[in-house]
């Protein structure tokens, strides 16, 4: 027979979670609100919204993909020293940027995007507006074009002159990790658990290598035959240098729509990581697995926490960036 845990070691671990979130709200009640307001640009480049906008709009008509290659992007950028676009910067011989660790070298695409997002804003508005904030407001329209939701992005960041590569190992959650640690990445970053089962609905138009999920595929993946034999031969459980980078979608319903469809794969046991699976399954979710069902049943729920979600992580800001950061010319380089 399985080992059930016991009411006992549930409300423990129930006091653990409170624990760390407090612990983790302390941290950032310490941090002064950052200078973010919605008019930032108002006067100095009236048009950054509408130049974002429609330059989002080309990338996703070429290829709706790049929808989620720019959401990911925000992500691994604001979960590392917060939203100041470090994870753009390339490396160079005094700085190691954060593209190469193991976290981000296989699975950031789409940095070109916000090139040439940021060329357009210079001919426009030369030195003016931040990467980090390109990048904020290019996630949010590329939600939007793909049929997401809408949200307000406060507007005023600036970008870092530093990276950090080791942070990106500590902070940015794997495929494969326990949902346990998952969440305490989550509280440390001052976002809770239902942000973190929203922001997981990202994963409906998101890829997956197949290095991520031949685990799961040849572990505990419970899949009907034919969705099955698709999946294992695009990975195949040998390891081979020619199958780990292939891709699928984590969706396989409507892979290139923002709906609250990626849920209902968690109810049929067909998460495709395992780090979303566990949300569902794990004997320890039992508020997670309220939400996923909550989100599965009811969208407009889902789109509205996602909303509000997403507007807390671009508020997760690099304080040092507001007092030694500046607007980089080009978000690969800090400026000389």
């Amino acid at each position: 027979m399985a080992h059930q845990p016991s009411l006992i070691s549930l409300q423990w671990f129930s006091i653990l979670l409170v624990c760390i979130s407090l612990f983790s709200w302390t941290i950032f009640a310490a941090s002064p609100d950052a200078p973010l307001t919605l008019d930032y640009y108002k006067s100095t480049c009236p048009t950054v919204f509408e130049i974002v906008r429609k330059e989002m709009e080309c990338e996703v008509n070429s290829d709706p993909r790049n929808a989620a290659l720019v959401l990911r992007l925000h992500f691994h950028d604001c979960f590392v020293q917060g939203c100041d676009g470090s994870v753009l910067l390339d490396d160079t011989i005094s700085l190691q940027g954060e593209k190469k660790a193991s976290s981000n070298v296989n699975s950031l695409k789409g940095f070109e995007i916000i090139d040439r997002i940021k060329n357009k804003l210079e001919s426009e508005c030369p030195g003016i507006v931040s990467c980090a904030d390109i990048l904020t407001v290019a996630a949010r329209d590329a939600v939007i074009l793909v049929g997401g939701p809408y949200w307000d992005v406060p507007v005023g960041r600036k970008d870092s002159k530093t990276a950090n590569y080791d942070l990106v190992r500590e902070n940015i959650p794997t495929a494969n990790e326990g949902l346990l640690s998952i969440i305490a990445k989550f509280l440390y970053q001052g976002l809770s658990v239902t942000d973190m089962v929203a922001l997981a609905g990202a994963h409906t138009i998101g890829m997956a290598r197949c290095e991520n999920f031949r685990a799961r595929l040849y572990g505990d993946f419970g899949a009907t035959d034919s969705y099955l034999r698709n999946l294992k031969s695009i990975c195949p459980a040998a390891i081979s240098s020619s199958g780990e980078n292939n891709v699928t979608a984590m969706d396989n319903v409507t892979p290139n729509l923002f709906d609250n469809s990626f849920y209902h794969t968690l109810l049929r046991g067909e998460g495709l990581l395992s780090s979303d699976q566990e949300m569902y399954s794990n004997v320890f979710g039992i508020e997670t697995k309220k939400l996923v069902r909550k989100y599965a049943d009811d969208p407009l729920a889902f789109f509205n926490q996602f909303s509000d979600s997403m507007v807390k992580l671009g508020n997760i800001t690099n304080s040092d960036s507001f007092v030694n950061g500046e607007v980089r010319k080009i978000c690969r380089f800090v400026n000389t």
